[in-house]
């Protein structure tokens, strides 16, 4: 009897210190987002020079994804965008375009990274944009929990007037990085070669100032003919 009344302590004590950690790791992951910087101005974004860091993501079935920059098979492209609900988000999809299918000839992996949640990476965008890009060997994944902005130094908090905008247009940014956390990503576009380092970084606090896609394939063919980094 005593044996059993102990089996019960013992697992009433593991329940509780299970729950205890389990708290403890969500107050650790709230204050990580609290601590975010207050602007876009704000973000300290990795660079060129810098090292890649890792992080996973999620697919559109909802199924991780990860980012491994010690173990990348041809250079990747990075580009960070705000969601389908942002009409400039929109436009540099739909200019990428004319972009992805000779980047993609030239050895680069191409990875877009939005802030919605897996269910809405692709239906939330305009129907003109789903149009521009279909066919295109294009990989949208979310960040909505902002693994990779918060690694990439991107990540910040975004104030109310932005959360009531959305709400006025009825935007569904439920389970998105604004619903989850009330932060955002700068956009930004990163060139990561196959060591793992970044090769070109365009980030700007400005979310209407992207890059293009000319711009990017004439930085991207340019640092393909200056080494030898690119698959063929």
């Amino acid at each position: 009897m005593g044996f059993s009344r102990n089996l019960v302590y013992l697992a009433i004590l593991a329940l509780l210190l299970g729950t205890f950690v389990y708290s403890q790791s969500n107050r650790a992951v709230a204050d990580d987002y609290a601590a975010l910087p207050a602007s876009a101005e704000e973000t300290t974004p990795l660079a060129t020079g810098d090292r890649a860091p890792a992080f996973t993501v999620r697919t559109v079935d909802d199924e991780p994804f990860v980012f491994d920059p010690e173990n990348l098979e041809r250079p990747t492209i990075l580009i960070s965008i705000r969601g389908g609900w942002c009409p400039f988000c929109n436009m540099q999809l739909s200019n990428m375009r004319f972009a992805i299918p000779e980047l993609k000839k030239n050895g680069f992996d191409v990875l877009f990274l939005s802030n919605d949640r897996p269910d809405l990476l692709y239906s939330s965008l305009k129907r003109e944009t789903q149009e521009s890009i279909d066919g295109l060997d294009y990989l949208i994944l979310s960040d909505a929990d902002l693994n990779a902005a918060m690694a990439l130094g991107t990540a910040f908090r975004v104030d109310e007037r932005l959360i009531d905008n959305l709400k006025k247009k009825g935007r569904d940014y439920a389970d998105s990085s604004i619903g989850k956390h009330k932060a955002l990503t700068v956009p930004a576009v990163y060139v990561i070669d196959r060591s793992g380092e970044i090769v070109f970084d365009f980030v700007n606090p400005d979310y209407r100032i992207r890059l293009s896609a000319e711009d990017l394939l004439a930085a991207a063919k340019k640092l393909a003919n200056k080494a030898d980094w690119v698959s063929q």
